[in-house]
């Protein structure tokens, strides 16, 4: 992972996670991650698509879009190295705190069972250039 461009996987920056389903199709969603310098963290709930694509099929490609310059991008093949409730709460709070400002997840419901699947990278791409001045019409 390129140092220059960890902050786009620190967050707050929505990423596009994309996962298989079980006929092949790809399927694409916009989500918060985690990252610790070497996984990247997606915590859903039991039972959404992405649980069941990224239990299923254990490998996941995210992109990070910087938000201000979108010539400035990480892209992330990786393979899913663990799968925990430990903590998922705890970590979905954090993310809102993160992305939301709020201490706690505003959407959890009673009965959710939250669930962390830790990404290792296996291949990175990525694009880091300035975006040109415009012109100004005056």
């Amino acid at each position: 992972m390129p140092e220059s461009l960890r902050d786009l996987l620190e967050g707050p920056v929505t990423i596009s996670l994309a996962t298989l389903m079980a006929d092949g199709t790809p399927q694409v969603q916009p989500v918060w991650c985690g990252y610790d310098g070497t996984h990247i963290w997606i915590n859903t709930e039991k039972g959404r698509q992405k649980y069941r694509n990224l239990s299923r099929r254990r490998k996941a490609t995210v992109l990070a879009v910087d938000p201000n310059n979108d010539n400035r991008w990480v892209e992330v093949r990786g393979a899913v190295v663990e799968e925990t409730e430990a903590g998922a709460f705890e970590h979905i709070d954090e993310l809102a705190r993160l992305y939301l400002g709020l201490d706690d997840y505003p959407w959890n419901r009673d009965g959710d069972i939250r669930v962390i699947f830790k990404i290792a990278p296996e291949r990175v791409n990525s694009m880091e250039t300035t975006m040109p001045e415009r012109e100004s019409d005056d």
